[in-house]
């Protein structure tokens, strides 16, 4: 058995010297506005649990969408920050619309399927200047383009907002950050 002990540890030693050495080739990796996570959480977990999506969180719970966004998915939400839902607020935009206009609004940011940041940018490429087309939950349209860089969505309206974190997992799709509230 001792011997049997000993080859297992050498193997996982081994095994274990393999895996963490790296290419010293390689350059340093600029993943600085990619955030990633691997997550067990469900989209709404994951809201509730991000302090700066604390707006989103309470606003989906308030449209009634809770419990579709914590099903099984996948979705991909376009998640406002709360200092983008406070500009809008300054903006008196959602004031006269009530609980009908917030759904609305917040089915705009929701789409069915993964749609993760690779995915995206290749549709984009592909797609030339005129943007991507992104179909959401509320069946409206976001047009996705490349600008200096930075994807940027654009509602039907023609508000804008820019992705400044990408590719936050969720047990059921994605989510990824924009600086904007879009309205439909």
């Amino acid at each position: 058995m001792t011997r049997l002990a000993l080859i297992l540890t050498s193997a996982l030693a081994l095994a274990l010297s393999a895996c963490s050495g790296g290419d010293d080739d390689a350059g340093p990796v600029d993943d600085s506005s990619i955030a990633v996570a691997t997550n067990s959480a469900n989209l709404i977990e994951v809201a509730q649990g991000d302090s700066e999506l604390s707006q989103l969180a309470q606003a989906i719970a308030d449209a009634g969408l809770g419990e579709t966004l914590a099903g099984e998915g996948p979705f991909t939400i376009l998640a406002p920050t709360d200092a983008a839902f406070a500009a809008l607020a300054d903006e008196g935009a959602l004031a006269a619309g009530g609980g009908e206009q917030l759904r609305a609004v917040l089915e705009g940011h929701v789409v069915e399927g993964r749609l993760d940041y690779a995915a995206l940018s290749a549709a984009i490429e592909e797609a030339g200047d005129d943007g991507h087309t992104i179909t959401t939950l509320g069946g409206g349209a976001v047009t996705a383009s490349l600008q200096e860089g930075a994807i940027v969505l654009t509602s039907a309206t023609g508000r804008t907002a820019s992705i400044s974190a990408v590719d936050v997992e969720a047990s059921n799709g994605l989510i990824h950050i924009i600086d904007a509230v879009l309205l439909p």
